[in-house]
């Protein structure tokens, strides 16, 4: 009998810890990091969803993002629909690069494209609404 409800604790142990982190979403894609460049000076770095489909996305949404001042470097990856943004925090903040990539008809983790920036991209660069990001 002792054994039997050993097995059974046994089992429902492992049932908890197999199910942990079920349900769970991961809700901030961002990733933050520091790295410091050629001159010294210290950079934020932050990975985050960008939804597109091509390449002249990747050119169109890289330089909405090196556009914002502070951005050092951006490269979006068609494949996982995210960007990699190494920028000066002391300049400017994440959500102004948000902002810019979605001012430029793209939808962002964080930020909803202009509608009208959306509908004036070629029909090769316009995207499901619902396209996974950051993957």
């Amino acid at each position: 009998m002792k054994k039997i409800i050993l097995s059974v604790l046994v089992i429902a142990s492992l049932a908890v810890i197999s199910c942990k982190g079920e349900g769970e979403s991961k809700t901030d894609s961002k990733t933050e990091t520091k790295t410091t460049t050629a001159e010294g000076k210290e950079l934020s770095m932050a990975n985050f969803g960008v939804r597109g489909n091509c390449g002249m996305c990747k050119t169109t949404i890289e330089k909405a993002a090196k556009s914002v001042e502070g951005v050092a470097e951006a490269t979006w990856d068609v494949k996982k629909k995210s960007i990699a943004v190494s920028y000066d925090e002391h300049k400017i903040n994440e959500k102004e690069i948000h902002k810019a990539i979605a001012a430029a008809g793209y939808d962002t983790d964080h930020a909803t494209s202009d509608k009208v920036a959306y509908k004036n991209l070629p029909k090769c660069c316009q995207y499901e609404g619902d396209q996974p990001m950051n993957q």
